[in-house]
């Protein structure tokens, strides 16, 4: 009789980190992603089906209360914005096709500051996303989420910064205009993220 066993999988130590995916950036939203919405329909489809390959899954919000110049009611779309994620409201929340993930971690950001990545965020409490991540000995990140120009290139980049193995999923993001992506894209790759389609996982 064999006395051989299966061999025992070793932790990943992946996290997913679902960026901003809240209803201000879809459709109908105050600061609009042009495929927004699919992208959190994408984005709650991939978490469900592929939930097993990560050991923790993050989210991160956008929570203004008073970000300064951030906000504006002459916006340059630079480093102002018309107001957005105003704390409290119901457009501030997760995207509604992200109901069912219940994620491990949740993180929110900016309420006084523009915040563009998530490792400014702090989760309830307090702890900012970089020391929850090294308590749970997360090593690998995945980031998608909105906008792909912005908050997903800032936090994929602190990602980095922070010593984690890091790749974007390409088709599960969205960026502000076309061009701001493809400078996005360079960016990213020349900081040694690795860009990906969730598609080739």
């Amino acid at each position: 009789m064999s006395t051989s066993t299966a061999p025992i999988s070793e932790p990943t130590h992946r996290a997913l980190l679902i960026v901003d995916v809240q209803p201000t950036f879809c459709e109908g939203g105050s600061l609009p992603v042009d495929g927004g919405d699919d992208v959190a329909h994408a984005v709650a489809a991939f978490a469900s089906l592929r939930r097993d390959r990560y050991d923790t899954l993050v989210t991160t919000q956008d929570w203004h209360v008073d970000p300064g110049d951030h906000f504006s009611d002459e916006p340059d779309f630079v480093d102002s914005w018309p107001p957005h994620a105003v704390a409290g409201t119901q457009e501030a929340e997760l995207h509604p096709a992200l109901s069912e993930l219940y994620p491990e971690v949740m993180v929110k950001k900016g309420e006084n500051q523009a915040a563009y990545s998530g490792f400014e965020g702090l989760d309830g409490e307090g702890r900012p996303l970089a020391s929850i991540l090294a308590d749970l000995e997360i090593t690998e990140v995945d980031v998608v989420g909105l906008a792909e120009s912005h908050c997903v290139k800032a936090t994929a980049l602190d990602a980095v910064r922070a010593g984690l193995r890091t790749r974007v999923l390409t088709d599960l993001t969205a960026p502000v205009t076309p061009e701001q992506g493809a400078a996005a894209r360079a960016e990213l790759a020349d900081a040694g993220v690795e860009l990906v389609a969730s598609t080739d996982l």
